[in-house]
């Protein structure tokens, strides 16, 4: 079975969000079920493409309407990944030092055609081509409408919704840049009278996918427009919910941390990294830890977080730790917090990879308020590294995370994205700390939870064998 998963992100090349940590595991563990994955993302100029070398594999020129653009198939030399990865360089417009800007229409709709063009020459075509988001949604409509792609009409399509939010939407002015196809069919193309990637995605895939089962149901209520759209397809939708990588975040045998622990010492272990925060950032290290590691957008409930963060602080006897960026607003509010409560409270304006490690693994506590939730992969890393995860009851969050009132609980949740609501669940948090030796239980608990991709990658290859 050959799978080509095509994505704007996968790490560790990209990332910006939970898309690419997907996009990095899921392949990896399909291939240790006996499947043959591959990606195909954009060749961006960052960090790991400065960094590693490359040889071409295959070189031509994508047109987009009148324009032509001169573009490679690039491979690493070294294999420094678990899987192949195959990059599609367009100079011109893929190799920035960014991912995503304002206008990237013209950008992905060029690394789709390209991807498609490269696709078409190869002796050994995929058995299933897996798609992630709206950067490649128009690759099912081109697949089964575009004449010059007729050859691959008959390989399925699935489609991966990440996030339903953002849909690729773009004026029928680029209508002439898609590869030509029957303009009887243009209907496939638009939704609410301009062309969306997404719903063109969702119309003609095979089979669509989201991240969690909870945000399948949620999206068939909220879908940013495509709730009626997703009803009517539900036949070919399903929800699998996301693992992690239990070889990256695996407390025992991760390098960024300051000390590695397992089940039978992670009193120790989270110690040490809970002191080696809290010098770091000044903060008490006899009171419990919360954090917060994330996008500081509205979707996160982030704009909540300095009043929240102020209330809760008042008392003296937590502290607060925050890594993450976002909305200028709240960053000037959560930055000026630091004057007023040094010794509780700290934050890191940003985004670093180990000290994301080190957070979850010298934590206590990780909050994540979210409004939108598709899946949510910090609060698996928490439950990983022992650290307990305060939690909106939503999308994702609401599969992976059991109250602690509940049998069987081993989290906190709440209902509500408001100030009162995160507060109320701290209070909650802080007694359950006092407690210690069911404290302490729960760590060893919920460090055994099995969120690894092992379940979610044998989910997608049942699902490739499900369609006929």
């Amino acid at each position: 079975m050959r799978i080509i998963h095509i994505s704007a992100e996968c790490y560790p090349v990209a990332k910006i969000g939970g898309l690419a940590d997907v996009v990095g595991a899921l392949p990896k563990y399909q291939n240790k079920l006996g499947a043959d994955s591959a990606v195909i993302m954009p060749f961006y100029d960052n960090k790991f493409t400065q960094n590693n070398t490359f040889k071409t594999l295959y070189e031509a020129t994508v047109m987009l309407g009148e324009n032509q653009y001169p573009f490679e198939v690039l491979i690493l030399k070294d294999n420094v990944l678990d899987f192949p990865v195959y990059f599609i360089h367009i100079e011109s417009l893929l190799y920035k030092d960014y991912v995503y800007s304002e206008d990237d229409t013209d950008r992905f709709l060029a690394f789709q055609i390209a991807a498609m063009d490269w696709l078409l020459t190869l002796d050994k075509k995929p058995d299933f081509i897996h798609c992630h988001d709206h950067h490649t949604g128009l690759i099912p409509f081109m697949a089964q409408e575009s004449y010059k792609y007729e050859s691959l009409n008959k390989i399925p399509v699935i489609t991966t919704i990440h996030n339903a939010q953002y849909q690729g939407w773009m004026s029928y002015e680029h209508l002439s840049k898609i590869p030509e196809f029957n303009l009887e069919h243009i209907g496939l193309l638009d939704w609410n009278g301009t062309i969306n990637p997404l719903a063109a995605a969702i119309k003609c895939a095979w089979r669509v996918t989201t991240v969690s089962p909870s945000y399948m149901e949620e999206l068939m209520q909220n879908a940013n427009g495509l709730e009626a759209l997703l009803s009517s397809e539900r036949q070919k939708t399903i929800g699998i919910l996301n693992g992690i990588d239990a070889d990256v975040w695996n407390p025992e045998t991760d390098e960024y941390i300051v000390k590695n622990y397992k089940t039978s010492s992670v009193v120790s272990g989270k110690k040490a990294n809970k002191s080696w925060l809290c010098k770091e950032f000044n903060l008490d290290e006899s009171r419990p830890l919360f954090s917060f590691i994330g996008r500081l957008v509205g979707e996160k409930g982030a704009e909540l977080l300095p009043g929240i963060f102020y209330k809760a602080l008042q008392s003296k006897d937590i502290s607060i730790l925050l890594l993450g960026s976002g909305m200028s607003q709240t960053e000037s509010e959560l930055l000026s917090l630091k004057n007023i409560h040094t010794g509780n409270y700290n934050c890191f304006i940003g985004y670093d990879e180990r000290l994301s490690h080190i957070m979850y693994a010298g934590s206590d506590f990780l909050l994540m308020p979210s409004r939108v939730e598709p899946c949510g992969l910090n609060q698996m890393y928490s439950l990983r590294y022992g650290t307990v995860p305060i939690v909106r009851s939503v999308g994702g969050l609401k599969d992976t995370v059991v109250d602690i009132n509940k049998e069987q609980g081993y989290g906190i949740c709440h209902k509500d994205v408001s100030e009162d609501s995160v507060l109320e669940a701290i209070a909650r948090a802080k007694e359950f700390y006092k407690q210690e030796t069911k404290f302490k239980n729960n760590r060893k608990l919920i460090m055994n939870i099995d969120n690894s991709w092992e379940v979610s990658a044998k989910a997608y290859i049942n699902l490739y064998n499900s369609i006929t």
